[in-house]
């Protein structure tokens, strides 16, 4: 399945790092894997992990090799990277509007980072298998009931009974399948004239358009327009221009399930590497990322870009070690370091993590993930993010890479394109405490809406041309 337009041309002298010594796609399971369901039938899951195993692969080699060559640009400070989408997807959102929805929002905030930045925008996508969440308790409790947590579709159910929350394996085998929908709409979108910049002003939802972010978006899509006819008047034939109408939007989650990464593992004889086939890009989250762990084992030998979660109990030694044992041959676009510390704290923790990871010798796309380090249950009673906390670390994290001269190489959203009021602020019908009930529907940690997106990436836009220009 080709999702990508164009995809990078693969030369046969292209080399790759081999994997660790002793690696295989099972290696993982002679360490400890943290954060994975208790299946009430293992043989079930062996049945659909070896179902899976027989299944074509979601993504192809050549666009994952496409995407770390991008990344390794990032690094270089020759582009940014935006990585965004769903908190945890649900199998009944992989819909021609669910999707539709995502991607337009996401190709609005790149188009808005790249007009205010003047540098080409890495598109990647939590999107098409991103069904799965870590949990900080394995059970939740409820009128003194105690049942397993929801760790999303690809585990268990959310309704809170026991046959709902019972880990069921055969939902391995239903997420495979729902990304590969989810992909399928994707490619149609991406190569069939929804991305075509002619496009920029369908992009903006009318419930965003009466926001200053809103009305701010459709004079940058005026300006763009009109540089679009300014070429055709000079003689430039723009509709032979594949970037003009077409896009490359990468795909990502987080590599949570061993069982379910390892059947989708394939090994590309033409290249003589193993790669991650569920995704292009494949993280290791902040509760995974043990160095004698199981995630850490089977992604140190997939040639995919790998990235990991950065939170505040990350000491410059384990980042450095993290980094020698996923990256040892210090490959540029290898590593997507995304640090999720929390405003207020980003300017004192990320520092050292910077000098000890450039110290290393180390070239990795430094991204933030303002989302996770800000969240708090309000006090009625949701998991909420305000929006000016979020904006606040996306500033002292570019002031931590002024500081230590690095480049701020990108960030990593929860958003959707849906009206939702999950996180607060906003100065388009600004959400407060009282109104988080109105819309509320994540199935996991609070999202940022279509408006609260654009406004988040103009002014981020803001900060990266500032820095640019020092």
């Amino acid at each position: 399945m080709t999702l990508l337009p164009t995809p990078p041309v693969i030369t046969p002298q292209e080399s790759l790092a081999p994997p660790p010594r002793g690696w295989t796609p099972t290696s993982w399971h002679d360490h400890p894997a943290a954060q994975q369901p208790d299946y009430p039938d293992p043989r079930a899951l062996h049945r659909v992990t070896e179902t899976l195993a027989l299944q074509p692969p979601l993504v192809l080699p050549g666009e994952i090799l496409g995407l770390r060559r991008e990344l390794a640009g990032v690094a270089a400070g020759e582009g940014f990277l935006l990585q965004a989408g769903d908190c945890a997807e649900r199998f009944a959102s992989c819909t021609e509007d669910g999707v539709r929805g995502k991607l337009r929002v996401i190709l609005q905030l790149a188009i808005v980072l790249t007009f205010g930045s003047g540098l080409p925008v890495v598109k990647v996508g939590r999107i098409a298998g991103q069904f799965g969440k870590p949990r900080s308790s394995p059970t939740e409790t409820v009128d003194g009931v105690e049942l397993p947590a929801f760790r999303g579709d690809i585990v268990n159910g959310p309704e809170f009974d026991p046959a709902s929350r019972r880990p069921d394996a055969d939902r391995l085998l239903r997420a495979y399948h729902h990304s590969s929908a989810a992909l399928n709409v994707l490619r149609a979108l991406t190569l069939g004239g929804f991305a075509d910049l002619g496009q920029v002003h369908a992009w903006n939802q009318e419930s965003v358009r009466r926001s200053a972010a809103g009305r701010r978006y459709e004079k940058a899509a005026d300006d763009i327009s009109w540089a679009l006819r300014f070429m055709s008047a000079c003689g430039v034939d723009t509709g032979a221009q594949p970037v003009l109408h077409q896009t490359r939007l990468y795909t990502s989650h987080e590599a949570l399930l061993p069982a379910y990464e390892q059947a989708l593992t394939r090994y590309d004889e033409h290249r003589r590497a193993w790669f991650g086939t569920s995704a292009h890009l494949l993280w290791i989250g902040d509760r995974t990322r043990q160095l004698d762990g199981a995630h850490v084992e089977l992604l140190s030998g997939v040639a995919n870009p790998l990235g990991v979660k950065v939170g505040p109990s990350t000491t410059p030694g384990e980042l450095r070690a993290l980094c020698e044992r996923l990256d040892p041959h210090r490959s540029p676009g290898r590593l997507v370091l995304i640090t999720r510390l929390g405003a207020g704290r980003s300017g004192d923790l990320l520092p050292p993590l910077l000098r000890a990871v450039r110290e290393a010798g180390h070239l990795p796309v430094w991204a933030c993930d303002p989302m996770h380090g800000n969240t708090f249950v309000s006090p009625a009673g949701y998991k909420t993010r305000r929006l000016t906390d979020i904006t606040a670390e996306i500033g002292e994290f570019f002031a931590a890479h002024a500081q230590e001269g690095t480049h701020p190489g990108g960030l990593h959203l929860e958003l959707t394109g849906d009206d939702v009021t999950e996180c607060l602020g906003g100065e388009l019908d600004e959400i407060v405490d009282a109104r988080l009930g109105t819309r509320y529907e994540t199935a996991c940690d609070p999202r940022l809406n279509a408006a609260q997106s654009l406004e988040l990436a103009f002014r981020s836009a803001e900060i990266l041309r500032a820095h640019l220009s020092a």
